[in-house]
């Protein structure tokens, strides 16, 4: 099994124990919510539905993406794990609203509590908190922006956890501005990290370059043989990128010398870049 292989086939094995964790959470936050009469923490568990569908789409975008080239996806299929990872985001932006505009129009309800109803939550956020400890990990191990993407979105539950526990424990002593106030700041967190998700996976999506094409430009020039360079392009094709560019040369140069300086700059720029896919059209030099 190629090394990529490997890697997507551990990166959904994470997704799937995740996915697993969530499943046992919805249940518990469910049990709760109704012996509770709590409609926050209902609410939370529906919430919980959400990470559980947002697992098996994940599972499947890493399948999807993980599938070879061809005629329809010349590039392949890396991107479908970006735009998870933006859809991700997207969905921290939505909860983050969600969350504070709960907090804002909430009417005040009284709810019933217990020790081991307490007891239950706080061994969800727990849970939360050891996956998200977790699934970090193995997004550095295994440099998965989708594993980052979700790790971001479980630490995200651990703080909406953490408030609907709070919101309920005041609500049942009385001190429902306490719960809102910490709602709007736990919302405004959860859209710093929506922001950095769309930081790193937009500029995938709408190919900004991956490589400056002024450095590109300014090591090819010095490969001996290259008159110009022009029409320099890179984009991030997901953790690797592509790049292609149109060098000139003298006109005088045979075709396997014209061949010798292509595979010169390639070699140049895979030991710099530490990438393969590179495209160089030759052209004669006519500005003499």
């Amino acid at each position: 099994m190629k090394p990529s292989a490997q890697r997507d086939k551990r990166v959904r094995n994470v997704i799937l124990i995740e996915g697993s964790a969530n499943l046992l959470v919805l249940v518990l936050k469910t049990v709760v919510g109704l012996s509770t009469g709590s409609m926050a923490i209902l609410a939370d568990a529906i919430h919980s539905l959400t990470d559980l569908t947002n697992n098996v789409i994940a599972w499947f975008v890493m399948h999807f993406s993980s599938l070879p080239a061809d005629r329809e996806h010349p590039y392949g299929h890396r991107k479908f794990e970006t735009l998870a990872v933006f859809v991700l985001a997207s969905i921290l932006v939505v909860l983050a609203f969600e969350l504070a505009l709960n907090a804002i129009r909430k009417e005040e309800t009284e709810v019933a509590t217990s020790g081991f109803e307490l007891a239950i939550m706080l061994g969800v956020l727990v849970v939360n908190v050891l996956i998200t400890i977790w699934q970090h990990k193995w997004a550095k191990r295994l440099d998965s922006d989708i594993l980052h993407a979700d790790a971001s979105h479980t630490f995200a539950d651990v703080l909406i956890t953490s408030v609907v526990i709070a919101g309920w424990q005041l609500s049942a002593m009385g001190y429902v501005w306490v719960d809102r106030l910490c709602a709007i700041g736990v919302a405004l967190l959860v859209c710093y990290l929506a922001y950095n998700l769309f930081r790193r996976s937009v500029p995938v999506l709408i190919d900004q370059y991956a490589i400056d094409p002024g450095e590109l430009s300014g090591i090819i020039k010095n490969v001996p043989g290259v008159k110009d360079v022009y029409r320099i392009r890179s984009r991030w094709i997901g953790k690797t990128c592509a790049i292609d560019m149109v060098i000139a040369v003298d006109p005088t140069l045979s075709t396997q010398e014209s061949h010798n300086i292509a595979n010169q700059i390639e070699s140049l720029i895979e030991a710099q870049f530490d990438t393969s896919d590179i495209t160089i059209h030759v052209e004669p030099d006519i500005s003499q």
